[in-house]
């Protein structure tokens, strides 16, 4: 025919698929609008709530947008073959390329992803290991744990395990009277926090291969001993290195490092005095260990008069043990209590009921036992699963018969009641339970005058303690930690800033003061040995006078 071109042998496909549009179809327009919207209509409602759940659903519903996309291109839209086979290794190229020249280094609390180049070192593996202790002598002598002071900070949380600090009257003013800076430095990787004793700091830090326990000076920042011990601890959710707090007790130190090695040091030069491998004595290998605590073990020493206490554990289908106490001196195994698989908590000490008793929170439970023999004395169910929703926050011991309960992940705060049943052991009573307060999630509470106070998701919570009203709840620190010294709230945030606050329930997040204290994300609890503020994440640590107020 007439102006009629005959199709060449081998000619390639048209650039356009008849009756095929170049443009998506309106239904997919439908979809991608629906998944932007959903999260946040999700994140204002709070109705999943647990603010990280949200941001995994954004990041799944991304890519299953990208997916429709890409299979509409694919197999539905109007372009030619060879479109479609180059758009296709296109992006799988990208894929490829960006997997291979990056990784994720770590994810914050809320579970957003942080990437660094592939081949770059782990910025713990590019400190040098320092030598483990100093010779005896002259050195090894300036550290002299034994004395103390009314300043000491000697445990987690404080001295009574309470996130509160003990004498100290902090101003309330830092534009007169700033933040003085006094050191800052380099430090392991990790989540453990500071221990202070008569002006020597200990801490837990991961370099390479080795796993530290630390002393730094106070006023200096200078090292004064070390002790390695050959573990590496690494997740991707869990982040690198140690994640408990020493404790210093009569001139000791006793530490537990993230793959379950318990020690005791001498304060004075960091030699070890004993050592035990939780794992081998409890008859745990390495993949039921993961399989069954899987952000490492977090959990920071109790001492008890003469004896060192930690949670223990045990394999999913095996023996399970919930707390093993060791004479401190000698490491001689003293008594196991409880048979549940521990949590990410720390065992504390309490008189409740008119009974010395040590709290623990468990995997799914909180249980309390007698302090002499680990006996059992009440257990109070409080669910969770260690690698999905785990517990981390302390039980907090409210005398004179009374626990508080709380942790993140949707479950809120509870307050229990301690019941006698007559034959030395007690029943619980919940006397308030509430899903919508102090969602605490890597962090603990203060109380301070019938008030909680808390990162709640993240925001700053205040909570009446006998009633869980809520008193107000406002700004946003993240995933950070608190402190409080006497009517004052020491916020760390997420980010490294600390900022004061008044602990009041009359006004609502009222900021005195704040500076940027570390660099990076920080998940490790604050240290206050008088005027001294310790601040540490898994990059640096320093340390800061804070103005006292005037006697």
């Amino acid at each position: 025919m007439s102006g009629s071109h005959p199709v060449q042998q081998g000619a390639s496909a048209p650039v356009r698929r008849r009756g095929k549009s170049l443009f998506p179809p309106k239904w997919l327009w439908i979809a991608w609008l629906v998944m932007a919207v959903l999260p946040a209509a999700l994140y204002a409602a709070d109705v999943l709530a647990d603010h990280a759940t949200v941001n995994v659903l954004t990041m799944v519903l991304a890519v299953l947008a990208f997916v429709l996309l890409l299979v509409w291109f694919l197999l539905f839209s109007g372009y030619g073959r060879r479109t479609r086979l180059l758009g296709l290794a296109a992006c799988l190229a990208a894929v490829g390329v960006l997997a291979a020249l990056f990784r994720v280094e770590r994810v914050s609390g809320e579970l957003v992803p942080s990437f660094a180049l592939r081949l770059a070192r782990k910025p713990d593996r590019m400190l040098e290991s320092p030598v483990s202790a100093p010779p005896a002598g002259e050195e090894g002598a300036r550290v002299d744990l034994r004395t103390i002071t009314p300043y000491d900070f000697p445990q987690f949380l404080g001295p009574e395990r309470s996130a509160s600090a003990r004498g100290v009257r902090l101003a309330r003013d830092w534009a007169s009277r700033p933040v003085e800076p006094v050191w800052r430095r380099a430090i392991g990787a990790g989540w453990s926090a500071f221990s202070v004793v008569n002006g020597h700091a200990i801490t837990m830090e991961q370099r390479g291969d080795e796993e530290l326990v630390t002393c730094y000076n106070v006023e200096t920042g200078r090292l004064e001993w070390s002790h390695s011990t050959p573990a590496r601890y690494e997740a991707l959710a869990g982040g690198v290195g140690p994640r408990s707090t020493p404790t210093i007790d009569e001139g000791m130190v006793y530490a537990l490092g993230a793959t379950g090695r318990l020690v005791c040091l001498d304060g004075a030069t960091g030699r070890c005095r004993w050592e035990k491998d939780l794992l081998e004595q409890l008859g745990i290998t390495p993949e039921e260990e993961a399989a069954t605590i899987a952000h490492g073990r977090a959990n920071s020493p109790l001492v008890v008069g003469d004896l060192v206490v930690v949670p223990a554990g045990g394999p999913k289908a095996g023996r399970r043990v919930s707390l093993v106490a060791y004479e401190k001196r000698l490491g001689t195994r003293v008594w196991e209590g409880g048979d549940r698989q521990i949590s990410y908590s720390s065992p504390a000490l309490a008189t409740l009921g008119g009974v010395q008793q040590i709290l623990i929170v468990n995997e799914e439970s909180t249980s309390g036992h007698d302090a002499n023999t680990g006996k059992v004395l009440w257990e109070h169910p409080w669910k969770a699963r260690s690698n999905a929703d785990p517990n981390v926050s302390q039980a907090v011991p409210v005398p004179p018969d009374r626990v508080f309960l709380s942790k993140g992940y949707g479950r809120g705060g509870a307050l229990l009641r301690l019941v006698p049943r007559g034959n030395g052991t007690f029943s619980t009573e919940v006397l308030w339970q509430d899903s919508k307060v102090m969602r605490t999630k890597f962090t603990n509470v203060a109380v301070k005058d019938g008030y909680l106070y808390g990162l709640s998701d993240g925001v700053l919570e205040c909570v009446a303690l006998e009633t869980g009203r809520r008193a107000w709840k406002e700004g946003r620190y993240w995933h950070g930690q608190i402190l409080r010294a006497g009517d004052l709230l020491l916020v760390l945030s997420e980010a490294g800033e600390v900022v004061l606050v008044e602990a009041t329930a009359d006004r609502a997040n009222h900021v005195l003061g704040r500076f940027q204290a570390v660099e990076g994300m920080t998940w490790n609890n604050l240290a206050l040995y008088g005027p001294y503020l310790l601040v540490r994440n898994a990059q640096e640590a320093a340390c800061y006078r804070l103005p006292l107020e005037d006697r």
